[in-house]
């Protein structure tokens, strides 16, 4: 061999080794398979891998996220409690596929319904809760479309609270995402979601009841939300977990084999927590400084983060991130608990990547004239 050829052989390994190098650094996106899919970071709703996200599908039972987001909402604003006894219509009792076997005229407290529906994915269940919260099936289905609508699920229709097959009842991986970004949020949800078993009927003829998302099991971190299947849908799952703080949602639809929605889940969340890490600067509800406030009956009240402060960033990334405080100017009282006083922003540089509102952490009332003039005499005499 001539040297000229030598050195050309040389030079080809080093730029394959090279190549090599960097192609194993570049981590991918893992190949799923399914018809779509969604990883999000939830701290800030970014999508950050999809495939097909926008294209319409069956959800089966991962409807049932949006009856508990209906149900949990009435138990936040008062308009439902867990004790309210929910009587099962024959209409409910009727229902096929997945159920907990309610029988016509069965009560049950609401507590125990949203159970049979988040862990047991009672069909049964999910009609019962829904026939108590709005009155009939279709009622229900009303509040289904106007909360989708509300968080821009654009490409989403809901036929029934259960999601037993119509072909008018879809939805998409985007908009699945977008519903698990906000159930995560409605308090209660990751409580009934991470339930893995529950007793749900005594002896004689006892029923315990499994969760449908093995990853509960299968995968540390994960606390909800639900699966669904049917024949039309194949599987689907939408799931959440979180670990040091960084917080994932992914979606999986139309997963042909066994299981194969729980493993390309797994695909996707280790590719989330292997590549992204949360970077947090101020914990939710902590203090962040004390702000001046003028004509008060005190100087000053504590600022706090209404919720955490902190950006998902890639692991390799070297930027410098920081937070700016920026408040409302003049801060004057009367200033009532939870008032904004500002912001927080996290920075890469000057490009913005969170913003989180400050809170006042207490009542300032308005001084009294009296006080005022107490005030001015203590300036004056101090200054004598």
């Amino acid at each position: 061999m001539k040297l000229s050829q030598l050195w050309a052989v040389v030079i080809l390994i080093m730029f394959s080794l090279v190549a090599f190098s960097a192609s194993a650094l570049a981590a991918e996106v893992p190949e799923i398979s399914g018809e779509a899919f969604v990883l999000m970071d939830a701290a800030s709703g970014n999508i950050l891998a999809e495939s097909n996200s926008t294209q319409k599908w069956y959800p089966a039972s991962t409807t049932k996220i949006m009856t508990l987001v209906l149900a949990l909402e009435g138990l936040a604003d008062g308009s439902l409690s867990l004790e309210d006894t929910v009587v099962t219509s024959f209409y409910a009792a009727s229902m096929g596929g997945s159920q907990v076997y309610l029988y016509d005229g069965e009560t049950r407290s609401l507590h125990e319904m949203l159970i049979a529906v988040a862990v047991g994915s009672g069909n049964d269940a999910s009609v019962a809760v829904a026939e108590h919260i709005a009155g009939s099936n279709e009622a229900f289905v009303e509040m289904m479309n106007q909360k989708a609508k509300e968080l821009g699920m654009k490409n989403t229709n809901f036929t029934n609270c259960h999601g037993l097959h119509d072909p008018n009842h879809y939805t998409t991986a985007a908009d699945m995402a977008k519903l698990g970004l906000y159930a995560i949020t409605v308090p209660k949800m990751l409580d009934y979601t991470s339930i893995y078993e529950y007793d749900f009927r005594p002896d004689p003829k006892p029923l315990k009841l499994w969760s449908t998302n093995r990853l509960l099991k299968w995968y540390d971190g994960v606390d909800g939300l639900k699966t669904g299947t049917t024949s039309e849908a194949k599987r689907n799952l939408v799931c959440t977990a979180e670990r040091d703080s960084l917080r994932l949602i992914t979606v999986v639809m139309g997963v042909g084999e066994a299981n194969g929605h729980f493993t390309q889940t797994m695909k996707l969340l280790n590719y989330g927590f292997n590549e992204y890490s949360f970077k947090s600067f101020y914990k939710a509800n902590e203090m962040i400084c004390s702000v001046p406030v003028n004509k008060g009956e005190t100087d000053e009240v504590e600022a706090i983060a209404e919720k955490q402060v902190g950006v998902t960033i890639k692991k390799n990334n070297k930027a410098e991130i920081t937070t700016t405080l920026n408040f409302n100017t003049p801060l004057n009282a009367p200033i009532t608990k939870g008032d904004i006083l500002g912001m927080v922003q996290v920075k890469e540089g000057e490009k913005v990547l969170a913003e989180v509102d400050l809170l006042a952490n207490a009542d300032v009332a308005k001084i009294s004239l009296i006080g005022q003039w107490r005030e001015i005499l203590v300036a004056t005499m101090s200054a004598v």
